[in-house]
């Protein structure tokens, strides 16, 4: 049974046998480290904050343009039903609203299951008086960071291990080409000498 010993930080030592690849591979893999533990959470940070600005900046911009008027309904919507998750569905019903000038309108909004005619749902419009979404929340906002930091963090990562395993392998066939190519000089020395 062979022994087997492993020697810890053997490419930063001085030796006969280290290469110079091993050299760029210990270079390589402590600038892996550093930029999965630094570079890759300061590249998900720097992106969140910018999309977490214009997300900000976008919500206060729909919250200056939208204004909520109420909405009456025309019609029923469907029946609530029994759920396990005890969540109601939600149906597009008929409702109707005037608009801050006076006219009157009529178009289809979101409501919650056993929603009766007569009842009030509010409904967004913009300055034209054109149906609108409701403007962005503080939680859509946070979505919105944290979904863009996240994937940022995430494709860094996956962009540094990609490159350093594409390195690995050039540097392993090349590794292998001067194995090659040293045998080929001193392999013939190796061999018995036959007349």
């Amino acid at each position: 049974m062979a022994m087997r010993t492993r020697v810890r930080g053997w490419r930063w030592r001085r030796s006969a046998l280290r290469r110079r690849s091993d050299v760029v591979e210990a270079w390589a893999l402590l600038a892996v480290v550093v930029l999965l533990l630094v570079g890759a959470p300061l590249a998900g940070v720097t992106v969140g904050c910018r999309v977490y600005e214009d997300a900000r900046a976008r919500a206060a911009a729909q919250r200056a343009e939208r204004h909520r008027v109420a909405a009456v309904l025309v019609e029923d919507a469907p029946a609530a039903v029994t759920s396990p998750t005890g969540r109601q569905p939600s149906y597009q019903v008929r409702v109707g609203w005037t608009d801050p000038g006076g006219g009157s309108h009529t178009g289809l909004a979101r409501v919650v299951a056993g929603a009766r005619r007569g009842e009030h749902t509010p409904v967004w419009l913009d300055a034209d008086g054109r149906r609108v979404g409701p403007p962005e929340d503080v939680s859509a906002v946070w979505q919105h960071t944290l979904m863009a930091g996240m994937f940022t963090a995430g494709a860094a990562v996956a962009v540094v291990v990609g490159v350093h395993f594409a390195g690995r392998r050039v540097s392993a066939r090349r590794r292998l080409a001067e194995w090659e190519r040293a045998w080929e000089r001193t392999g013939p020395e190796w061999r018995p000498h036959t007349p």
